[in-house]
């Protein structure tokens, strides 16, 4: 009969336990999970400009020098031309372009700045044909790989010579964004801390100010009533003839205090009226 009776008593306490551990917050923040950026993308790449457009009546790497075309005609020196050729001759003249900007001396194609010059051109005019075709898994492989391997360029040239690093980043339009040195997830529940860690010092640095402004407002009644305090203490004291703990010196400098808050908010006052008007 024992063991039933705490039953019975028992039974009513578990009927009552309450889940309150996965109930939604009353805090109004909501979460969104951020787009995911392939890493062949410009925005993760760091190149900050896109293949140039060329009008197409320039003329092909291999014959701007040409003596002969200068003389022939219009329809000859057409086939010459980037417009009526390949994609692959406008690509090289862009990779001429920017080993140009950065290139040591006429015939320089193998020192670390015309490397990131070629490899950069490559890079950019890849970004532009996944941008029309984004399906090709091999130009997509071959793309990721040229931008692992001018990161890596770009890593040594800044640990070695860091003028020359900035300056290549300069020349070439790019901005290095190294690997994190940590990984993570990101997950809603981590992202959620966060979000309630900033909203909850959002709320602490609002009711602060709040709090401070009350404070500046009530500044200008304080001191005068401290200012009456003090010149009563001292009277008192003197009349009483015992030591006097209020100095002349302490009157004086709230007495200055005040009258300065006074000025300063009799011409904040002046300047807002004159806004208004």
């Amino acid at each position: 009969m024992n063991a039933l009776a705490k039953l019975k008593t028992i039974a009513p306490a578990v009927n009552q336990i309450v889940r309150s551990y996965a109930l939604k917050s009353d805090l109004k923040i909501k979460w969104v999970r951020p787009e995911k950026i392939p890493c062949y993308k410009p925005e993760k790449s760091g190149d900050l400009q896109a293949l140039p457009q060329y009008a197409g009546t320039e003329l092909m790497k291999d014959f701007r020098d040409s003596k002969e075309l200068e003389t022939a005609n219009e329809h000859v020196r057409n086939l010459f031309t980037l417009e009526h050729n390949r994609r692959k001759e406008m690509v090289e003249n862009f990779k001429e372009d920017m080993v140009r900007r950065v290139y040591r001396h006429e015939l320089d194609y193998g020192s670390m700045e015309a490397k990131l010059g070629l490899m950069t051109a490559r890079i950019r005019s890849l970004q532009e044909y996944m941008e029309k075709f984004p399906r090709q898994s091999v130009v997509k492989v071959q793309l990721k790989e040229l931008i692992d391997k001018r990161k890596r360029y770009l890593r040594y040239l800044r640990r070695w010579d860091y003028r020359r690093f900035e300056y290549v980043l300069e020349k070439l339009d790019l901005v290095y964004k190294p690997y994190p040195t940590h990984f993570h997830w990101i997950t809603r529940k981590d992202s959620l801390r966060k979000l309630t860690t900033i909203h909850c010092d959002q709320i602490k640095d609002k009711r602060l100010d709040e709090y401070r402004r009350q404070l500046e407002s009530e500044q200008l009644d304080f001191l005068e009533k401290k200012l009456k305090t003090l010149e009563f203490v001292r009277q008192e004291q003197i009349e009483c003839r015992v030591p006097v703990t209020v100095t002349p010196d302490e009157i004086k400098a709230v007495r200055k205090r005040y009258d300065e808050l006074l000025q300063k908010r009799a011409a904040l006052a002046d300047s807002l009226k004159e806004s208004e008007e």
